[in-house]
């Protein structure tokens, strides 16, 4: 398993798998297609001029799995390090344990406090979560009515 550090060079790429894990995440939200046959993601740019956000490209033995993107902005105004704005591996590769290694890298990673929000819908997402952060002794705060935030330290 290997995190790859997104650069101006992968741009084009992460669009494209970001697209495709937006598209799943409608299952879970309302979102609709823009008139290019796009979802909005209003902080993508972001990615390549905050230099607080990082985004990693995923894979295993070469092949491109899923993505991660992380920032530091607290869905509750607090201080978090970093903050899993979007995560997946793609469907081909799922149920692998690939989703808990990439977990596991990027807390390796990255140390300090982190929140990881989920849909409660998205049930795959909750179980992957609440299991990976386990040992960590998450709090689990309901963000709104379809939402919860695993805030936890990792040292």
């Amino acid at each position: 398993m290997e995190l790859v550090k997104v650069k101006a060079e992968h741009r084009d790429l992460l669009w494209n798998v970001n697209q495709k894990y937006l598209y799943e995440m409608t299952n879970f939200y309302p979102d609709e297609l823009d008139t290019s046959g796009n979802l909005s993601y209003g902080y993508f740019d972001a990615y390549f001029t905050d230099p607080k956000r990082k985004a990693f490209l995923l894979y295993d033995g070469g092949a491109l799995i899923g993505f991660a993107m992380i920032h530091p902005y607290s869905h509750f105004g607090m201080t978090a390090d970093h903050v899993l704005a979007e995560f997946t591996v793609f469907p081909a590769y799922r149920r692998k344990r690939l989703a808990t290694a990439a977990a596991e890298l990027l807390f390796a990673a990255f140390k300090g406090r982190w929140e990881i929000k989920y849909n409660e819908k998205n049930l795959a997402a909750k179980a992957l979560w609440n299991s990976v952060t386990e040992r960590y002794r998450p709090e689990a705060v309901r963000l709104n009515d379809t939402e919860t935030v695993l805030s936890f330290c990792v040292r």
